[in-house]
């Protein structure tokens, strides 16, 4: 009994020891790696640093050095969103408030890149909580903070231009209605007075008409008194006068007059 319980812990042992040695193998390697991407990343080879700092971390996912190296080469990349999410992996590991600050500094620096000032702002005020003396960051700050100003009062002109085209699209659209129905009712009125005009030409006519019935029904003039064609003749000359004037009055109210605009 005792000489199993001997080999049993002679087992755990150098199971642990071995266990020991292989994450210190493991380690060296990995350091060994980003040492490697780090001379790529110099050298600008910054998707041959990439795979080095990959590497590095399947060895040792919690390498912090690695992991922030990472996101900079992914972030010299361009692929700002992803050196993002980097940067977010490596704050966690991050092992002290100098680390977490440069890496809030970057992230800033990647959000400045997007135009997502108001997300920048906040990144380096992280950093600033946790190294006030950085004075590349103080700047960054005060950069950011200005272009979103920039951007919420640029923001703000175009939501008012929106609202005034949209409001002088309205406007546009309700005198264009009204001037629709100012010609439809001018339409209507211009009907109405040759409805009136034609009434006037067609009772005109027919009074003349009647006259000349009348007149046809009165004795002939070779039958009429001196005194019977003196009343005939001043009749006839009152009509003449009446006639002139409608006449007149006709032309006078239909004349228009044309305005022309000196431009």
């Amino acid at each position: 009994m005792r000489n199993s319980i001997v080999i049993l812990f002679i087992c755990v042992t150098s199971l642990m020891f071995s266990q020991q040695k292989d994450a210190k193998v493991l380690e060296r390697e990995a350091r060994k790696d980003v040492r490697e991407g780090n001379e790529l990343y110099n050298k600008l080879k910054f998707e041959e640093a990439e795979i080095a700092y990959k590497k590095a971390l399947d060895k040792n996912p919690n390498y912090e050095k690695a992991s922030y190296n990472l996101g900079n080469a992914i972030y010299q990349k361009n692929k700002n969103k992803e050196a993002v999410f980097q940067y977010d992996l490596a704050e966690k590991i991050a092992p002290d408030k100098m680390s977490k600050a440069e890496i809030s500094h970057n992230k800033g620096n990647a959000f400045m890149k997007e135009k997502q000032y108001d997300k920048a702002v906040e990144a380096y005020k992280n950093a600033m909580r946790n190294n006030s003396k950085d004075d590349e960051t103080r700047y960054n700050l005060a950069m950011a903070q200005e272009l979103l100003k920039n951007q919420q009062n640029k923001d703000k002109k175009d939501n008012k231009d929106k609202k005034d085209d949209k409001k002088d699209d309205k406007n546009k659209d309700q005198k264009d209605k009204e001037g629709g129905d100012k010609d439809k009712k001018d339409d209507k009125n211009e009907d109405q007075d040759k409805g009136k005009d034609k009434e006037d030409d067609k009772g005109n006519p027919k009074k003349e008409k009647d006259n000349q019935q009348n007149q046809d029904k009165k004795p002939r003039p070779n039958e009429l008194s001196p005194e019977q064609m003196k009343q005939l003749l001043e009749a006839m000359n009152n009509e003449e006068n009446k006639t002139q004037k409608k006449l007149n009055a006709q032309k006078s109210r239909g004349r228009k007059i044309k305005n022309e605009k000196d431009w």
